[in-house]
């Protein structure tokens, strides 16, 4: 009897222990309410802003001509850890192309980077919302050009999904995959996956399986967390050159996370690494007998997205116009020339075509 009490005992301890252990990393794993511009204690406004459905801003910053006499209008979504003022495709991008090809370019702050509200409920699907409400607002007309960056081309996924009709063309620069979709084949997708760095592995499942777990798993110090929310990947020879002269003219750096890491870059992961309802892997040509056309640019030498996983996606989507730029990085789209090639190859040659 007296052992049958002891190892009551003895699992009603563990219970307890279990217990106060998940109570104490679910404590700890709760990220500080965000800092949010214009309100008390929080930065100050000094961005463009437009108010969403919800109540919601979101700043925005525009380059080039003026809209109206513009030839062509780019809503421009920028990458992890970035936010408005980083227009990868205006970087050294001479004033006499700007001119000539008529561009407009709205760049704008995702929600909870830089000054633009943080977004609680923010999905893949909101968010192609959110782009087409900005462009509503701003009257970009019936279609414009999306293009996205990194991360930032998710959301171009995410609107060729949801408001395809909205888009007259759209550029993928280096985007993010997530190794979660759907029609990766497992052995392509596996391997890619195991290249990545311990640490973004495990980030990476934490984030896609255990969500809840995000904010604490990447600012505990037991394990490491993802080594691109810390700013410490590996990057190309390329990219490191490339970084080193952005740095020279950067001012802007501290604004990106001053609202709060968890609903810039943490929530980014959740989204970015989730469950997804479709899969861009398996999508149809979004604009079928409509004018438009999907650029995809990927550097073969980048060590952050996969060049397998890119040049799958272009064979099993026929439509994309797949580029590979031999020797590039990550960070190519900042070289020297690309912008204008980038600009170039989605604008002028597509309407040369038609």
């Amino acid at each position: 009897m007296l052992q049958i009490q002891r190892g009551v005992l003895k699992n009603v301890g563990v219970i307890v222990l279990i217990v106060i252990v998940v109570t104490c990393i679910f404590q700890y794993n709760l990220p500080p309410p965000p800092r949010i511009c214009g309100l008390p204690g929080g930065p100050a406004i000094t961005a463009q802003r437009v108010k969403l459905r919800d109540g919601r801003y979101l700043a925005y910053k525009e380059t080039g001509v003026p809209k109206e006499s513009s030839k062509f209008k780019i809503i421009f979504v920028h990458g992890f850890g970035s936010y408005r003022h980083h227009v990868a495709v205006a970087a050294n991008l001479p004033l006499e192309v700007v001119e000539e090809l008529g561009l407009y370019i709205v760049s704008f702050d995702r929600p909870g980077y830089g000054e633009s509200d943080p977004d609680p409920k923010r999905n893949v699907k909101s968010f192609a919302l959110d782009i087409e409400e900005l462009a509503d607002q701003l009257k970009l007309g019936n279609r414009f050009y999306l293009i996205g960056y990194s991360m930032g081309g998710q959301t171009v996924w995410g609107s060729l999904r949801y408001i395809p009709h909205r888009l007259a063309g759209a550029a993928l620069l280096a985007p993010v995959v997530n190794y979660w979709w759907s029609g990766f084949p497992d052995n392509l997708c596996n391997e890619a996956f195991q290249k990545q760095p311990i640490e973004d592995q495990w980030a990476q499942r934490v984030v896609h399986y255990f969500p809840w777990l995000t904010y604490w798993w990447n600012t505990q110090k037991l394990f490491p967390g993802s080594s691109v929310a810390a700013g410490k990947a590996v990057l190309s020879q390329q990219d490191n050159e490339i970084k080193l002269k952005r740095k020279r003219g950067n001012n802007h750096r501290e604004q990106v996370k001053q609202q709060g890491e968890f609903e810039s870059l943490h929530r980014d992961m959740m989204i970015g690494f989730g469950s997804w309802e479709f899969s861009p892997v398996n999508l149809t040509n979004p604009f079928g007998s409509i004018q438009g056309s999907v650029h995809l640019w990927q550097g073969n030498e980048d060590t952050l997205v996969p060049v397998t996983l890119q040049r799958y996606i272009a064979q099993r989507l026929p439509w994309i116009k797949y580029h590979e730029v031999a020797g590039a990085g990550h960070l190519f789209p900042y070289a020297e020339g690309m912008p204008e090639a980038i600009l170039r190859s989605l604008l002028v040659d597509e309407n040369t075509n038609k």
